[in-house]
């Protein structure tokens, strides 16, 4: 099996890996190198045709015999220049040997997967540290490629294993064999304690799967406040069109950006207004709302000029009522805990516990006179940031707030807190903790223990099936090894 694991293309070096019980005729065949060969020695070689013996090109040629490689099988690897021509030229000429062929997308890591290499959370750590395009991502990703999700979840699952030797034991070998008596009392322990931590593994606030996503982020506002410009300036690009003419944007413009190092997917969205009769613009605002709905974070961008012409007083105070009203007039009031969190009096009044996350930006600074107003505003209020999309006035605080506003829905994954990154992972512990909570009912209220013992072998399987090992074989081990069971 061989690929070219560089891209295909000009370019100064290209690398092609073989891997198989033949991977030594490519070295001995192509490359000319004599057995037994030297592990882990670069030798600069000439490459010929095994059947013309043409030269094809010199380039290094490294040995890597098993099971101390990647796939844990005899590999190869030749460094060639990275010429098309070259490139075509060398994998025609591997192909030309009996039983070589191009491999599957995936294959060189299904077999280190197959080798014990790699278990199947390292795996998905290989993939995400791959695709990996900000500095959050990669650090997440390295962490879980190293092994920290595996050392965890292996952790439990030896637990579980242990567990389910001791009820299995219980009920076969209970009435003959010396069982301590306190056993099925260990056990609960035991499992109660694997519930908690299940259980706090689980409420993390899907951190680690919106780093590894991108933080769902939507622009609301009415039309003509300015969203499409804080979606260009953000971006560094003219993404959205902009224009003087209210409702230019219809539908949804998003796309991938990199704040401070956080994945953020940016949505900018049609101008929401009530009265709308253009089905076309209608359906952009029903996006609009749908989107936002389901955003992890909501950026609500108001007008400074419509502030200042609705306010009595050029006051602070006056702000948290011309929010409430605009976001009433918006028909956003699903976002409304968050954007009346403005100070400890108004967050004490509102349940906000579930709402979403709400930056709020007050736009068109430069139009009012009452500058100093804009500025006491983001003073009182944490979350309120005034901007100038014309002069750029106040694009640095506003790309603090938000990285700032990434890292908390981020969280920082670290070796003694990894997080949970995928929803396979997720939908496995949650089915993990349902066949515990299953095990309890049928142990202590229907105290059918067999019925019970299979609940945790579910719960063990379940749990084997996020790290890809099931194997009945180690709960009879862990018996033998025990309780000596036969001895």
């Amino acid at each position: 099996m061989l690929n070219l694991f560089t891209g295909y293309g000009k370019c100064g070096v290209a690398v092609i890996r073989i891997t198989g019980p033949k991977s030594s005729e490519a070295v001995t065949k192509i490359a000319g190198l004599k057995l037994p060969l030297q592990p882990r020695y670069a030798s600069l070689r000439r490459l010929k045709d095994p059947e013309s013996k043409e030269m094809l090109d010199k380039g290094l040629v490294i040995w890597f015999p098993g099971p101390r490689s990647f796939t844990g099988e005899d590999s190869c690897e030749f460094q060639i220049h990275g010429g098309t021509a070259i490139i075509s030229a060398v994998l025609g000429a591997l192909s030309k040997l009996e039983g070589f062929r191009p491999a599957e997308p995936g294959e060189f890591t299904k077999r280190a997967f197959h080798a014990g290499k790699l278990d199947l959370t390292e795996v998905e750590g290989l993939a995400d540290l791959i695709h990996a395009e900000t500095e959050a991502q990669r650090k997440q990703a390295l962490l879980q490629s190293e092994g920290i999700l595996s050392k965890l979840y292996n952790t439990w699952r030896e637990t579980l294993i242990r567990v389910v030797a001791h009820v299995e034991a219980y009920i076969d070998f209970s009435e003959d064999e010396n069982i301590e008596e306190n056993v099925m009392d260990q056990v609960e322990v035991a499992v109660k304690d694997l519930m908690k931590n299940i259980e706090n593994h689980l409420t993390d606030g899907r951190c680690g799967e919106r780093l590894r996503e991108g933080v769902r982020t939507v622009i609301v506002g009415e039309p003509n406040v300015g969203k499409s410009s804080i979606l260009n300036a953000l971006c560094q690009r003219p993404a959205a069109i902009v224009t003087p003419i209210a409702g230019t944007t219809r539908d949804v413009v998003e796309l991938n950006i990199n704040i401070g190092g956080y994945p953020m997917v940016l949505a900018d969205t049609a101008g929401l207004r009530s009265g709308v009769s253009d089905t076309v613009e209608s359906e952009g605002i029903a996006r609009a709302h749908k989107y936002a709905h389901s955003a992890d974070l909501v950026i609500l961008v108001l007008d400074a000029t419509k502030y200042i012409a609705r306010t009595n007083q050029v006051h602070p105070s006056e702000f948290t009522e011309f929010v409430k009203n605009s976001v009433t007039d918006l028909n956003l009031d699903y976002i409304a805990p968050k954007a009346y969190t403005l100070n400890s009096s108004i967050h004490r009044e509102s349940n906000c516990e579930s709402a979403k996350k709400c930056l709020i930006i007050v736009n068109k600074s430069d139009l009012v006179q009452e500058t100093m107003c804009l500025k006491n505003i983001s003073q009182h209020y944490s979350n309120v940031v005034p901007l100038s999309c014309k002069t750029e006035d106040g694009f640095p605080a506003l790309l603090k707030h938000l990285e700032e506003h990434l890292a908390q829905l981020c969280g920082n994954p670290s070796r003694e807190n990894p997080c949970l990154t995928q929803a396979r992972h997720r939908h496995h512990l949650t089915d993990c903790l349902s066949s515990l909570e299953s095990y309890f009912k049928h142990s202590q209220t229907d105290g059918d223990i067999v019925l019970a013992a299979h609940q945790l072998r579910k719960a063990l399987r379940h749990l084997g099936k996020i790290t890809g090992h099931v194997n009945t074989e180690q709960i009879l081990d862990v018996i033998f090894k025990e309780f000596c069971i036969g001895k």
